[in-house]
């Protein structure tokens, strides 16, 4: 299977794009009478016509009638804008709870045709053969899906257990791969920064091959810890949340990634970067970085991300340089795909208003994909083998004792670190709280809005139940939610405030093999499951979405009000990013990177 499995390359192509060109041939489409616009230049040409041939833009000029052939199709623009397709700069397809295939199937529409993915969640759960089953589903799709080796399987050594480890062998084994385009966010910024020997061979390993080195600095500190992080070889960064991050990066020479997810509103504090302080825009790149399947099919992929950058004062072309042709040049493929210019993949849409971005046709390497929402094409699947639906081993059932929190012998109060969830961000607070101990047992106090938090171990059976505290879900009642999609390691996530519900959640979720499960009052109130590799359904996103909108409400009628708090449940073991997680060695003190204990 090849990269250019549906696609002819440049130089299988360059003697029919030239005597297209040039008038000698007829082109396979022609898009005629529409308004180009040039991200290369920052313009738009009313009255242009775009000729097609071999799935890659051929020419662009006022008048292409004569490469109209007897067999050429042609579409009307009707002085409609004719914009590069959409690049996804940085995503994990995992986080939609879908498939490479059905994530596709679910962008498309949207006028996404390029992504650059890190299945890093997939290798915590199977390693490089997971990684290899996603990268091969990525190549057989009719848009691009560009696949970055993970780095970090674990993210932090030492402070969490993964069902797999990836080695410095295994990235220079992926670097040969036809679909990798680079390595994933490098997350042990801390290891980076003190030079650890396995991090610097990966990311010696991806720059020997010639590729791209992701970056991921989790950190405010933006002195000395960062300028080594910067030395250490990462291009770019997609884990700033204020206009100091932004300028930071692009000085240090990386890209500043912008993020807008389901859960993450980075755009809007970042921007001002270039919007108030006049910064070159070409290195500035939007992604989304994690998007559930309700976002997908409710609100969009790319261009719910552009228009929202239009929306907090950016140009519109500007904005769309941002998640086009800046995208492409930073991964070297300025000359393959992020531009509608001769030579590039005939990746593009056609819309009426450039401010809005209505997706009103949608073309990816010469073909119609989809029109007016509807995908026109079919997004083919990868036999998904028995492995990789197997991967929930709990090695017994689980009871109420299992989350049962034991205070200090004779302390009738304890001091508890607890985590805080700060809404529609990645990081936590470290609070401090009072709790009162009662028959020996420190239990969750929903009246203050402190809920248990449960890491339950998944991958090899070890029956081990870390158990702490977390604040801002708003839980109330008898209840329970638990999801085995825990960044990064992947284990499950149970978080609740009554031990006999948090054990029935689950159990429930080794018994359907993973996925989420929302429980009350002694039932289950919605579920949604996910059985490859506990993180991802291979049934349509509509039918995933919704699921996953059943779980909204039921976490709803629990008492939580945060915005798309699932993204937040499932970060809430994430021990790479700053204060405070869980993992199933402990908690973990993010800032300092060490274990520390539930009461102080």
């Amino acid at each position: 299977m090849e990269l250019e499995n549906k696609i002819k390359s440049w130089p299988e192509s360059a003697a029919r794009l030239i005597a297209v060109a040039a008038g000698r041939d007829t082109a396979d489409l022609v898009i005629r009478n529409g308004i180009w616009v040039n991200v290369h230049t920052r313009e738009t040409l009313e009255g242009y016509d775009i000729a097609v041939a071999n799935g890659r833009f051929a020419a662009i000029a006022p008048d292409l009638s004569g490469a109209i052939g007897p067999d050429t199709e042609v579409i009307e623009a009707e002085g409609r804008f004719m914009v590069p397709g959409l690049c996804d700069a940085h995503m994990h397809v995992e986080s939609g709870m879908l498939t490479p295939a059905e994530f596709a199937a679910a962008v498309i529409p949207h006028g996404t045709t390029s992504m650059f993915t890190d299945p890093h969640e997939i290798a915590n759960v199977l390693g490089l053969a997971g990684v290899k089953m996603m990268h091969d589903e990525a190549l057989m799709q009719p848009v691009n899906i560009f696949t970055q080796m993970p780095s970090c399987a674990p993210s932090a050594p030492g402070l969490e257990t993964t069902g797999f480890e990836i080695t410095p062998e295994d990235v220079a084994e992926a670097m040969q791969w036809p679909g990798i385009i680079g390595l994933g966010e490098m997350m042990n910024f801390p290891g980076v920064v003190a030079g650890d020997a396995q991090m610097l061979a990966e990311i010696a390993a991806t720059q020997n091959a010639g590729k791209t080195v992701g970056g991921h600095y989790a950190s405010p500190d933006l002195g000395a810890p960062f300028r080594a992080y910067a030395a250490g070889g990462p291009a770019d960064d997609h884990e700033g949340t204020c206009e100091a991050d932004a300028i930071a990066r692009v000085r240090n020479g990386m890209r500043s990634m912008m993020r807008l997810g389901s859960a993450w509103y980075d755009v809007e504090t970042q921007i001002t970067a270039v919007t108030e302080k006049g910064l070159d825009p070409r290195n500035f790149i939007l992604c989304t970085d994690d998007c559930h399947s309700g976002t997908l099919v409710n609100d969009g992929h790319m261009n719910r991300v552009y228009r929202h950058a239009v929306e907090c004062g950016c140009d519109p072309l500007v904005a769309l340089q941002m998640c086009t042709i800046n995208t492409a040049s930073h991964f070297g493929l300025e000359r393959e795909l992020g531009s509608i210019t001769p030579g590039r993949r005939a990746d593009l849409i056609l819309t009426s208003d450039l401010k809005t971005l209505p997706v009103e046709h949608v073309i990816a390497r010469g073909k119609t994909v989809a029109k007016n929402g509807k995908l026109l094409t079919e997004c083919p699947h990868f036999d998904w083998p028995e492995e990789a639906r197997d991967t929930v081993h709990l090695g017994r059932e689980l009871t109420e004792t299992d989350f049962a929190i034991p205070a200090p012998e004779g302390a009738a109060k304890v001091q508890a670190r607890v985590i805080g969830v700060i809404e529609n961000q990645a990081p936590t607070k470290a609070l401090s709280c009072e709790m009162t101990v009662t028959q020996g047992n420190v239990h969750p106090d929903p009246a203050r809005d402190i809920a248990q938090i449960a890491l339950v171990e998944r991958h090899k059976g070890t029956g081990t139940v870390t158990n702490g505290f977390v604040s801002g879900f708003g839980y109330q009642g008898r209840m329970a939610m638990g999801s085995t999609v825990a960044h990064d390691s992947h284990h499950m996530i149970v978080v609740g405030t009554d031990r006999e519900m948090m054990a029935a959640c689950a159990n429930r979720l080794g018994e359907i093999g993973g996925g989420v499960s929302v429980w009350k009052d002694g039932a289950e109130l919605a579920c949604v499951p996910l059985p490859i590799a506990g993180l991802m359904s291979d049934d349509p996103a509509q039918t995933v979405a919704a699921r996953a909108g059943k779980m909204v409400e039921a976490m709803a009628e629990c008492g939580c009000t945060l915005n798309n708090a699932y993204m937040q449940h499932s970060l809430l073991a994430l021990v790479v990013i700053p204060e405070i997680r869980i993992s199933d060695l402990g908690l973990v003190d993010v800032s300092r990177f060490e274990l520390t204990e539930l009461f102080e």
